[in-house]
């Protein structure tokens, strides 16, 4: 072999030796999640009304554990249940209880029955431009204003006097993979179907901005998502006549305010290795501490040590 050919034969080899040391780099951890060589990626993925907490409790944790990534994205409670029946993803985040059909199928596919964890609680706000003198609604109201059959369409309807030209009410609600828009049909449509003609957000936080930029517009979304000065949250009732409830903390732990919903986690069967100690870190103290922090409501002390 020629001194040329050599180290022709040389430089070759060494490049199969690096890609395949490239390659033996990849692969998964033991609890499902992905894992790199001293990293270990938890992917986490589902509610919109959760995921800026999601978020702040990826980045909390970080700090205690700093060879672990959690990617949080949102899409709706829906997708993160899709991606959780596939398989595909650790932690589904849903603001809604999983669908008996939507367990079976997880079953059918994974083999794992989900297991779901209530992580903490929050109050469905019904937002209007701050402008608007309404101060109180009852939840047959808001069904006239969006069921399919609801007779409301201006806010005169409802004895409010708008400025001129501002009386039509401009529906604002979610998209149908919501865990929002679901338990807003299901609580407060008492399972009817929305009137059509509503703009659907794809996001919590986008249906606030979009009231506080609308006069005429009353939209739902989580009270974490509030933005005083901007848009104001209205008191709710049952019945109309009945005493309207604000919306807080206090009333959601309470069970007084009357459109209230438990937020949860799902894992496909009981969690493990790094899945399992960063549940249980969103369950301790410090991880409720996030919770309350973002604007919802922390578990009591006694359900946390369940």
């Amino acid at each position: 072999m020629t001194r040329k050919n050599l180290l022709s034969f040389l430089a070759v080899g060494c490049g199969v030796v690096m890609a395949a040391g490239l390659m033996a780099g990849c692969g998964k951890g033991g609890d499902g999640s992905k894992s790199g060589a001293a990293k270990t990626t938890i992917q986490n993925k589902g509610s919109d009304t959760m995921v800026n907490l999601a978020q702040a409790w990826a980045e909390e944790y970080k700090k205690l554990a700093p060879d672990v990534d959690v990617e949080v994205s949102g899409g709706g409670s829906g997708v993160g249940i899709a991606a959780l029946i596939r398989g595909t993803i650790d932690i589904a985040n849903a603001s809604r209880d999983m669908k008996p059909q939507e367990v079976e199928q997880a079953k059918k596919n994974t083999g794992n029955e989900p297991k779901q964890f209530v992580i903490g609680y929050d109050a469905l706000g019904i937002y209007v431009h701050k402008d608007n003198p309404l101060t109180e609604i009852s939840i047959e109201q808001l069904a006239e204003i969006y069921a399919e059959d609801g007779k409301f369409t201006k806010w005169s309807d409802l004895g409010v006097t708008m400025a001129a030209g501002k009386d039509e009410i401009i529906r604002v609600s979610r998209q149908s993979s919501s865990g929002t828009y679901e338990f807003f049909r299901e609580h407060v449509l008492n399972k009817k179907d929305f009137k059509l003609g509503s703009r659907d957000m794809n996001g919590s936080k986008e249906v606030v901005e979009l009231v506080a930029n609308t006069p005429g517009a009353i939209g739902y979304s989580g009270m974490g998502y509030n933005e005083p000065g901007k848009v104001k949250m209205l008191k709710v009732s049952s019945k109309k006549g009945e005493p309207a409830v604000e919306p807080s903390v206090a009333n959601t732990m309470s069970k007084k305010y009357p459109v209230a919903r438990s937020l949860d986690l799902y894992t496909l069967g009981e969690p493990e290795g790094a899945v399992r100690k960063y549940v249980d870190w969103i369950l301790s103290d410090a991880g409720q501490k996030v919770v309350e922090a973002n604007g919802y409501v922390p578990l009591s002390p006694e359900r946390r040590k369940k």
